[in-house]
């Protein structure tokens, strides 16, 4: 095993800034047959036309079926996003693959062009995860940053919209609430109600999105998704997709691999989702992980002077406890519209667990403790997602897929809450409510549990962080033994992902990777 460890050339100020926008953009996760363009009225002076490199495309695309050949050999054009230093598309792909005459769809597409004056080795397509999250806003917002110098000079960074999602013929389901949180407090023992309300919630969004968005839910898939990024692929003048996948990024990566193995450039799973587990597995285990990573911003903070719930991970439990009980009994209210119930504080722990924004969140927990609901209301607020159809997207591709289709009866799900709550006291409650959202999805699930293999693809690049709450490590150790080339590189660190957010050793066997194709050493694992 090798453990690398090395001294930071990058600025703290640069580092800092790359982390935080990795941050941002990993935690943002009506229908016709033809749907409107997603930037119709957007400026459009100069355009720019991409075409495929021959008559049927890449010289990858030679098997294509001939149904689908109109739409691999479309041409790109590209005008001035709202942002001007990107540039915007769309592409046509069709409803539906298996009858591509039945009508098509409209996916929107952005880049940035490279900045090098030498050999571009082509586009490097990122997804920062979901389902359901905007990859167009995610590059927008972080722009050049989200990535080192060298991979911007040796690429142009591409995002596509999956189906369904935010510009790419979104899914609308016309229906504003979210199922409302289960009291996640530990001192809460009552659930029955709580569950029965979730069902309720889980089967009016059902039946809003059937009604409303009924012709689009059997198609926004991971496998139709993984499709049209090879439709994409072939239009941006590509032999090979070359790709950074976080989160579900992962998962969509993955399934592109296993059915377009000789088309895999260079790529990267970070923060990976294992395709040969189910609903139940993904959320159970999950919720470990958040336990583990509660555990390990525990123990650190028993180690400062200023840690405000306590001196040891024993005391520090027992006063949180003893806070959650408190805010689930009588809210923390301060002005006229804030109301701070044990399930925010929950919630806001898990988002500063997901960035490993520890010091906000000790600066949360102080405050809550002390009447100030300040901080806390800034740790909230940080990843909260601009996306109005987000949770309609979220539903529409999870529950087609399945380490995302839970459907649990409340019955059965109230059944399994000891289990979670064994597995841990402080997000067990909250994580079984996820058991029943697919439970009344008017559309089954189409994507089973099992291993991708992606046999013919040149090695695939995994990360892996230890205590990574959304995505446990083991999930990576996983996909590697499942993948019949790939190369595993380990972050000892916590938070969600590992590329781009304060370690130089795995920026730079990334880097490597992506511009000169070379792996880390095997068992390479970075501190």
């Amino acid at each position: 095993m090798t453990v690398a460890r090395e001294t930071d050339p990058i600025p703290d100020g640069d580092r800092i800034r790359r982390r935080r926008l990795w941050r941002r953009a990993a935690l943002l996760g009506a229908c016709g047959l033809l749907l409107t363009a997603p930037y119709a009225a957007w400026p459009q002076a100069a355009p720019a036309v991409t075409r495929p490199a021959g008559a049927d495309g890449t010289a990858a695309d030679a098997a294509v079926p001939p149904g689908l050949r109109r739409y691999y050999q479309q041409e790109l054009v590209w005008w001035p996003c709202p942002d001007p230093s990107f540039q915007c598309s769309e592409v046509t792909v069709p409803l539906d693959y298996a009858h591509p005459d039945a009508g098509d769809l409209l996916l929107a597409v952005a880049r940035k062009e490279a900045t090098g004056d030498g050999a571009r080795i082509g586009s490097l397509v990122v997804n920062p995860g979901g389902p359901g999250l905007s990859a167009i806003d995610a590059l927008v917002g972080g722009g050049a940053d989200l990535f080192s110098p060298s991979v911007r000079a040796s690429y142009d960074l591409v995002a596509m919209d999956p189906r369904g999602v935010r510009y790419s013929s979104p899914v609308d389901c016309k229906i504003d609430a979210l199922p409302p949180p289960l009291e996640a407090g530990r001192r809460k023992s009552a659930y029955s109600a709580a569950f029965d309300a979730l069902d309720a919630e889980f089967e009016q969004r059902a039946d809003a999105c059937a009604r409303n968005a009924g012709q689009l839910l059997p198609h926004v898939g991971t496998l139709d998704a993984a499709r049209d990024m090879d439709v994409l692929r072939a239009l941006l003048g590509d032999d090979s997709l070359h790709y950074v996948g976080v989160s579900y990024g992962t998962y969509l990566g993955a399934t592109y691999a296993d059915l377009f193995p000789t088309r895999v450039g260079r790529m990267v799973l970070d923060g990976v989702v294992d395709p040969t587990l189910d609903g139940y597995r993904n959320l159970l285990e999950t919720t470990a992980g958040y336990q583990l990573a509660w555990e390990s911003f525990a123990a650190d903070c028993a180690a400062r002077a200023d840690c405000p719930l306590g001196h040891s991970v024993t005391e520090i439990d027992r006063g949180l406890d003893t806070l959650l009980g408190s805010l689930d009994d009588t809210p923390l209210r301060q002005g006229k519209d804030i109301a701070v119930t044990g399930y925010d504080l929950v919630n806001a722990i898990r988002k500063a667990l997901r960035s490993a924004d520890w010091e906000l969140l000790r600066a949360a927990l102080r405050g809550v403790r002390d009447g100030d609901t300040t901080a806390l209301q800034q740790l909230l607020g940080a990843s909260e997602s601009p996306l109005s159809n987000a949770a309609d997207a979220f539903y529409a591709i999870g529950c087609l897929s399945s380490p995302f289709d839970s459907r649990f009866t409340s019955a059965e799900a109230e059944a399994a809450l000891p289990q979670f709550l064994r597995t841990s006291p402080l997000f067990g409650a909250s994580d079984a409510t996820g058991l029943g959202q697919c439970t009344h999805w008017p559309v089954p699930a189409t994507q089973p549990a099992r291993a991708v293999t992606a046999s013919g693809a040149p090695p695939i690049l995994v990360v892996g962080t230890t205590r990574d709450p959304d995505t446990p490590y083991h999930w990576a150790q996983s996909l590697v033994r499942q993948l019949s080339s790939s190369r595993l590189l380990t972050y000892d660190g916590d938070g969600h992902g590992a590329y781009q957010r304060g370690s130089t050793c795995v920026d730079s066997a990334v880097d490597h990777y992506l511009t000169q194709g070379r792996l880390p050493a095997t068992g390479t694992v970075c501190t």
